[in-house]
């Protein structure tokens, strides 16, 4: 399951709402790629429809979906937001992470 903290929830329905979607209908699809400086880096983005094979949550009422592959490398993540000084954005606290780069946007196991 991936949690998502109440910062992250506020921004995840504000952006959502300005980009179109729906945030009682549509969900936030997070996944794994190659690259970044460690080896995997995150991404984050909206979507309509689920496809087959896609895992589904919902936490704090948002409606995430993880491909497959992506979901054995998030087991146990929390969704955050920080808008302090070290840098705005969404961060990813996944517990299977072994090392993390300095931005936090990628990691290797």
């Amino acid at each position: 399951m991936i949690k998502v903290s109440e910062q992250a929830k506020k921004k995840v329905v504000e952006l959502m709402t300005d980009d179109g979607y729906n945030p009682i209908s549509d969900y936030v699809r997070v996944g794994v790629k190659s690259g970044g400086c460690s080896g995997l880096s995150y991404d984050l983005k909206f979507d309509k429809d689920q496809v087959e094979g896609d895992k589904v949550f919902e936490d704090n009422g948002v409606k995430i979906i993880v491909d497959k592959k992506s979901f054995l490398y998030l087991i146990g993540t929390t969704l955050e937001y920080s808008g302090g000084l070290n840098g705005t954005g969404f961060v990813f606290n996944n517990p299977n992470a072994n090392r993390t780069c300095g931005c936090g946007e990628s990691f290797s196991l």
